[in-house]
């Protein structure tokens, strides 16, 4: 599911014969993904180029894209129109010709011929059609405003002029060039991507949504707020294979957000907890969706780098969310589940170890012995697989195994498209240099300054998030802003990650907050109520992201002695900033003492040791002053 939720505007068809249709087409999109990752052929003696693949998956991905998405929110949900099939049959024609022809294309490719000139044209009419129907008009008119700049740049004064296209080598370009939609963005999705949704899919389809689910009970049901910490460690555990925040919602607020209210949680504070909980997801390590595999592309390091380096602040935004959560369930009483509705944690580990193994295995394949996170995904698919056949009910039966081929052939759909339209903003900012004149421009509107810098590009994330997936809005930042942030100083990973944060808090932040809309429909809130407690709940990503710019030691970068002396820091400030947020303690505190305590926790996160080790001091004394008075009280 993608981070606006495409699926659920998708065609709900009541015609046997078409449902087979999409069935069919998710099927062999996951088919010839997998012979993609598997490298199948080799065992046969032939060989492909890889464009050849991605031509294949693009034209089924466009052709399913029309076959499951209607045009208008009028057009029928229960068929396929005739100039669907038409628009699905011409979709598939344009990557068929790329897998067809690609080794001829390759020898002529600086030819440009009225043949491929209309292929192109059409091609991208396609990838803006799509993307018009799966996630709206914001992200085909940023798509629209890059190809008139390539096209018509020589009109600009100053800086951003150029050099304009012409129409015909501008849609060879975008069609065939592995700049664009044929490289890099197109190996990840196909590639990688691909490889953690079927495990994600396969996970699901043999029970693992309810052996996480009832593992977050087993853990955090029986104490204070239990509900509420079901839901940060549910989400959490969701979340990193998904890496979609609207999907996250949906799946676990579905059993949590019910259970908060029954327990006590105002609505509008059980669906803040719910949509910061299932955000932070995708900055969960080990998986993190589909952006970090592409991050790890764009940074060229191994993917286990960006894991390691997003992990302690991935941490902090759960510490942070967790203890807000319980001192909002002190402050309104309000008490775990009663001892015989939570499972004992040793029965769910030993009738769940099913799920343990396969991803046990998934972090050794990764972290252990350094494979590549597609065999390693593949990998641990595999020994779900097998393990799975030691328990009845957890056995992949082919029912389940189509279904999970189906699953993430849809899902694919999405995923492709989003890649196709990234691919073309990408190609256009290599094709004219764009991204270099972008970063000369924000550097000088900053004047110098990088906190003005940091700002300028944490508010350009969000709003591009609030209209497109964190993927399109990560990849367009990546190529325009990050090379900037990089200029003035900062480490290649903190830029990138700092893009991230910001793309993904899109999500809680008003006014088009995505994840609050949908908790806010499961809860039956007021959706901007809810956005302003899903921002006090998810401060700490807002801070932290400033503050490991500031200090790399939270990337892990450094000596150990530093890195642990930022962490902890860094943890004793953000309890600090939750006590002054919320208010209470064992107690209510009073506003004297607030303020100089989140004064205190804002000095504990300076880079500055001295400075940083006085904030915490402070933080600790006058947490302490309030452990004891209401003792004594």
């Amino acid at each position: 599911m993608s981070d606006d939720g495409g699926i659920e505007r998708g065609r709900t068809l009541s015609r046997p014969a078409e449902r087979e249709l999409v069935r069919v087409v998710a099927v062999l999109i996951a088919l010839v993904a997998l012979s993609y990752v598997l490298d199948i052929f080799i065992s046969f003696d032939i060989t492909f180029y890889k464009e050849q693949f991605f031509g294949l998956l693009y034209g089924l991905v466009f052709a399913g894209g029309f076959l499951v998405f209607p045009a208008t929110k009028g057009a029928p949900r229960d068929r396929i129109a005739l100039y669907d099939y038409v628009l699905a049959s011409l979709g598939l024609a344009i990557g068929l010709y790329v897998f067809i022809a690609y080794p001829a294309i390759v020898l002529t490719a600086g030819i440009i011929t009225p043949f491929k000139t209309a292929l192109g044209a059409i091609a991208v009419l396609i990838i803006l059609e799509l993307t018009r129907r799966i996630f709206g008009w914001p992200l085909v008119i940023l798509a629209a405003i890059f190809i008139l700049y390539a096209k018509f740049n020589y009109m600009l004064p100053g800086p951003l002029g150029g050099r304009g296209k012409d129409w015909a080598r501008l849609a060879v370009y975008l069609y065939l060039d592995t700049n664009s939609m044929l490289g890099l963005i197109a190996a990840v999705v196909f590639g990688m991507v691909f490889a953690f949704i079927l495990f994600g899919r396969v996970l699901f389809a043999t029970g693992g949504a309810d052996f996480f689910t009832d593992l977050s009970m087993a853990l955090m049901g029986r104490w204070r707020g239990g509900p509420a910490k079901v839901a940060v460690v549910a989400s959490s555990l969701f979340g990193t294979l998904s890496g979609s925040a609207s999907s996250n919602v949906v799946i676990t607020g579905s059993i949590t957000i019910p259970m908060m209210t029954r327990i006590g949680y105002r609505p509008s504070v059980a669906a803040a907890v719910e949509s910061v909980a299932s955000s932070g997801g995708g900055l969960m390590p080990p998986i993190m969706g589909a952006t970090a595999f592409i991050m790890a592309e764009f940074l060229s390091v191994p993917y286990r780098e960006v894991v390691i380096a997003a992990l302690l602040p991935a941490v902090l935004y759960y510490v942070s969310l967790f203890l807000q959560v319980d001192l909002e369930a002190a402050k309104a009483g309000i008490r775990g589940f009663a001892g015989d509705r939570i499972p004992r944690l040793f029965a769910v580990l030993l009738r769940g170890w099913v799920f343990v193994a396969p991803l046990a295995l998934l972090v050794y394949c990764l972290f252990v012995i350094f494979l590549s996170p597609s065999k390693s995904a593949m990998i641990a698919t595999a020994a779900l697989v097998v393990v799975g056949f030691a328990r009845r009910e957890t056995w992949l039966t082919p029912r389940r195994a189509i279904a999970s081929l189906d699953d993430t052939g849809r899902l694919l759909i999405e995923i492709g498209v989003i890649g196709a339209v990234a691919a073309i903003v990408v190609g256009i900012v290599n094709l004219t240099g764009l991204g270099l004149v972008f970063s000369q421009i924000l550097l000088s509107v900053s004047g110098g300054s990088l906190h003005l810098l940091l700002l300028l590009t944490a508010a350009a994330s969000i709003v591009l998030g609030m209209s497109m997936p964190v993927t399109a809005s990560y990849i367009i930042l990546a190529v325009l802003a990050a090379p900037a942030l990089v200029e003035a100083g900062v480490p290649e990973m903190a830029a990138h990650l700092f893009i991230f944060y910001f793309a993904i808090l899109s999500f809680i932040t008003p006014p088009v907050c995505v994840a609050v809309y949908i908790a806010s429909a499961i809860a039956r809130s007021k959706p901007m109520e809810t956005a302003v407690h899903a921002m006090k709940l998810g401060i700490v990503a807002y801070v932290v992201p400033f503050v490991f710019v500031a200090d790399a030691a939270l990337l892990m970068e450094g000596a150990p002695a530093n890195i642990a002396l930022a962490f902890v820091t860094a943890v004793i400030g953000f309890i600090g900033l939750a006590i002054a947020l919320q208010g209470y303690y064992t107690r209510a505190v009073p506003w004297f003492v607030r303020v100089p305590l989140a004064a205190a926790a804002i000095l504990a996160l300076v880079d500055i040791v001295e400075v940083r080790v006085a904030g915490a001091v402070a933080v600790l004394v006058l947490v302490g002053w309030q452990h004891v008075a209401a003792a004594r009280a």
